[in-house]
C-alpha cells in the first residue's frame, strides 16, 4: 500500500482508486468523490468491489479486448497469455510494472489504483472549486473508506477546509475510534453507513461485527455536540433484498437513531439496490451473489420507507435514494429508442 507519514503532510501519499466529478449523490451540491483503495469490511453486495483491496490490481475487459496480443508480447515478465480469446494474467509473475494498461490499444488492460501525492490531488480538486462555490458542494472522501488511509484523508480534509471547501467524510465507521476522532476534527459532513443492526447477521453479510461501527458513531455524535456543532450527520442504509431491506432491520436501525442519536441525524438515506456493479466483479474473476437479484419495485421501497417513519424516525429526515425496477426499466427504454437531434451535428465517421 502506498505510504502514509513522513516529516511533513506534503510528503504524505495514498492509493486512489479514481475521482468522480459532478457527483450529486454524496453531500450537497455538486462534488468530487475522492474514492481511496482499501476497506475494513467485506460486504457480500458491495458496488465497489475493486476497492476493498489497498493494493493496485490489473483487470482485463473482455468487451473491450481486440485480442490481438500486445499486452503479451510487451509485458516484460511474461506475465500474459492470450489462450481461448482470453488474456490470463500470472499474479506470481506480474509486479505491477502497468507496461499492459500503458500499451493496450483500446484500454482493455485497466489499473485500478493511483499513487496520489497530497499537493497534487488538492491541486487537482481545486480545479473543480467554482462549481463547489456555485452549488453550495465540495469534496467527499469515500472507498473503500477513507479511514484504511486515515493519515492522508485527515491532511486532504484539513487542506481542503483551510481553502474553505465543505468537506464529507463517507465511512462505514469500522476503525480505530482515535482515527474517526481525528478526521471529524476537519469535517463538515459525515456520511455514516449502517447497513444491518443485528451483529450476528453484520458479520455473516460484511465479514465483522457492528459492535465498534455503533460504538463509533455514538463517539462521533457527542464529538459533534461538544465541539463540531456546525458538522452534520447524515446515515446511509442500502436496502438489499433479502439482507438488509427486511422491516425489522429498518425498524431496529430506526430504533437506534431515535434512542441513541436524539435527533442529531439531518437525513437517513435508504438507498436503493442496483446491479449496475455486475462487471466489476466480472472483470475482477469474482462471483457476486447477488448478480441475479432483481431491482426493487417502487412499492417494496414505499414499504420500507413506511417502515422507518412508523418506528418513530421523523419522516422528513427520510429519503429513498436510487431507482425501482419499473424506474429503471422506463429510463433504460427512453435511452435506446431516443432520436438524434436534427439540430445537432452528426457525430464523426
Amino acid at each position: 500500500m502506498a505510504k502514509q507519514k513522513t516529516d511533513g503532510d506534503e510528503g504524505l501519499t495514498a492509493t486512489v482508486l479514481n475521482l468522480q466529478r459532478m457527483s450529486t449523490e454524496d453531500g450537497p451540491g455538486i462534488r468530487t468523490t475522492v474514492f481511496f483503495k482499501g476497506c475494513s469490511l467485506s460486504c457480500a453486495w458491495c458496488h465497489n468491489p475493486e476497492s476493498i483491496s489497498p493494493e493496485r490490481q490489473v483487470v482485463w475487459n473482455r468487451v473491450h479486448c481486440l485480442c490481438c496480443g500486445t499486452c503479451v508480447a510487451l509485458c516484460p515478465q511474461e506475465a500474459l497469455v492470450l489462450k481461448d480469446n482470453e488474456i490470463r494474467r500470472d499474479r506470481d509473475r506480474c509486479t505491477l510494472c502497468a507496461t499492459c494498461t500503458e500499451q493496450c490499444p483500446t484500454l482493455a488492460m485497466e489499473m485500478l489504483g493511483k499513487t496520489w501525492r497530497l499537493d497534487a490531488l488538492v491541486a487537482e480538486l481545486l480545479k473543480d472549486r467554482a462549481y463547489f462555490e456555485r452549488s453550495g458542494g465540495g469534496v467527499t472522501l469515500s472507498g473503500g473508506d477513507p479511514t484504511y488511509q486515515a493519515e492522508f484523508a485527515r491532511a486532504l480534509l484539513q487542506r481542503c477546509r483551510a481553502l474553505g471547501i465543505h468537506t464529507a467524510l463517507d465511512t462505514c465507521g469500522m476503525c480505530n475510534p482515535g482515527v474517526l476522532q481525528r478526521l471529524i476534527e476537519h469535517t463538515d459532513l459525515l456520511l455514516y453507513d449502517l447497513k444491518l443492526i443485528n451483529p450476528e447477521q453484520h458479520k455473516r453479510y460484511t465479514g465483522a461485527s457492528n459492535r465498534v461501527i455503533l460504538d463509533n458513531l455514538l463517539a462521533a455524535a457527542d464529538q459533534i455536540r461538544s465541539s463540531r456543532p456546525q458538522a452534520r450527520i447524515w446515515i446511509r442504509t442500502p436496502l438489499i433484498p433479502g439482507a438488509t431491506a427486511l422491516d425489522g432491520n429498518i425498524a431496529g436501525i430506526a430504533a437506534f437513531l431515535v434512542d441513541r442519536l436524539d435527533g442529531l441525524v439531518e437525513r437517513w438515506e435508504l438507498c436503493a439496490f442496483n446491479n449496475l456493479c455486475t462487471s466489476k466483479y466480472e472483470r475482477l474473476g469474482q462471483q457476486w451473489m447477488f448478480a441475479d437479484t432483481p431491482l426493487p419495485t417502487a412499492a417494496e421501497l414505499d414499504h420500507l420507507h413506511r417502515v422507518a417513519i412508523a418506528s418513530g424516525f421523523d419522516a422528513s429526515r427520510v429519503a429513498v435514494t436510487g431507482l425501482s425496477r419499473l424506474e429503471r426499466a422506463r429510463k433504460e427504454q427512453a435511452k435506446s429508442t431516443r432520436r438524434p437531434d436534427p439540430d445537432q451535428p452528426a457525430a464523426p465517421r
